[in-house]
């Protein structure tokens, strides 16, 4: 799909996907112009604090920074959890996507993908912040929109389509008919728990604490959500500290060794499927059937997460051909046609 002549060259209008994770921001006439994970570095001098760094240069001081510099995720779960971190990560953004030109009387109109389930203090909090941070007038459209339009899905056409985006905070679930979700749900889990989960089963089973960043690289190399005859032959290796002795090592993981710890997560995924599919109507039912699911989102890339969801739902699932960028390419097509958004705010 083509979103690159919605909107002419000229207007001050941008789309937002504001992940958990990761923050993508599309430009019309551009596209993609920034893809960041959604991380600030603080900095501490004479009692005050200043932004040392955002997205990219922010997430490698994670985890080793000295005392007077922290880094921070200002969502978590999909919903803001410190405003004015969040503000100031939005303004860099919107001010790097336009080339500082939100800094100018009128700045930018903007639409942001919200979580379907956020509340409307939630969804506020993303308002006020992106209003602090420049902006002229926002737009929300919910996740599971988004990411079914950004997957080319027949989003306008009078049959069910279904869309699973499993991003780092939530797993959004939409069924989907003549621009309008006939039903949606939000699950507080993606692929943060995945790597909470990992952390656990390195502490549990081998006595070993390591970091984040370590449990998310482990988990693409070789996560996986159904173990195979092949699994206990793929080997990673990921360093960390052993907390007996409290120093540092280095261990040997299969893929069936993350198979188990992910378990419990991949099942709260089936879950949120399998319930939402019960509220399809019998017509949307059908059309499912014949359209399958479609899945989205960074989490949607673990190994035979597709084949798992396949088996339990019995339907035929598929990866959209760009699940990093769906929501983004979604909320763009909300710039040019209004009936996407969901709410409007404007300063």
């Amino acid at each position: 799909m083509d979103f690159s002549r919605l909107v002419s060259l000229g207007s001050r209008q941008i789309a937002i996907d504001l992940g958990t994770a990761n923050t993508l921001v599309y430009v019309p006439g551009q596209g993609i112009v920034i893809n960041e994970p959604s991380v600030v570095a603080l900095e501490a001098i004479n009692g005050a604090q200043r932004v040392r760094a955002v997205g990219g240069d922010a997430k490698i001081l994670m985890g080793r920074t000295p005392d007077h510099i922290r880094t921070y995720r200002p969502l978590n779960d999909g919903v803001i959890n410190d405003l004015s971190i969040a503000e100031e990560m939005i303004k860099y953004f919107i001010e790097k996507a336009t080339g500082g030109r939100s800094v100018m009387s009128r700045g930018a109109d903007i639409v942001i993908g919200v979580p379907s389930a956020s509340t409307q203090v939630e969804r506020r909090a993303i308002q006020a912040a992106a209003l602090n941070a420049g902006a002229h007038e926002v737009w929300l459209i919910e996740e599971p929109m988004a990411a079914a339009i950004g997957a080319g899905l027949p989003v306008e056409e009078p049959v069910g389509c279904m869309v699973v985006d499993i991003g780092g905070g939530t797993t959004e679930v939409g069924i989907i008919s003549l621009k309008r979700p006939t039903y949606s749900t939000s699950a507080r889990v993606g692929g943060d728990k995945m790597d909470e989960a990992i952390i656990a089963h390195l502490r549990r089973k081998h006595n070993v604490v390591i970091g984040p960043a370590s449990a998310e690289r482990i988990k693409k190399e070789i996560g996986s959500a159904l173990s195979t005859p092949e699994s206990m032959h793929v080997v990673g290796f990921v360093g960390g500290r052993d907390v007996a002795l409290g120093t540092p090592c280095e261990v040997a993981l299969t893929q069936a060794d993350l198979t188990d710890a992910l378990h419990e997560v991949v099942q709260h995924i089936v879950e949120t499927v399998c319930a939402a599919l019960e509220h399809a109507g019998p017509e949307m039912a059908a059309d499912i059937i014949d359209s399958g699911i479609v899945m989205t989102g960074g989490g949607s890339l673990l190994r035979n997460l597709d084949a798992v969801l396949g088996d339990e739902t019995g339907l035929p699932v598929r990866l959209a051909e760009e699940p990093l960028t769906c929501v983004a390419l979604g909320a763009a097509r909300a710039l040019h046609d209004p009936e996407y958004r969901t709410e409007f705010y404007a300063v």
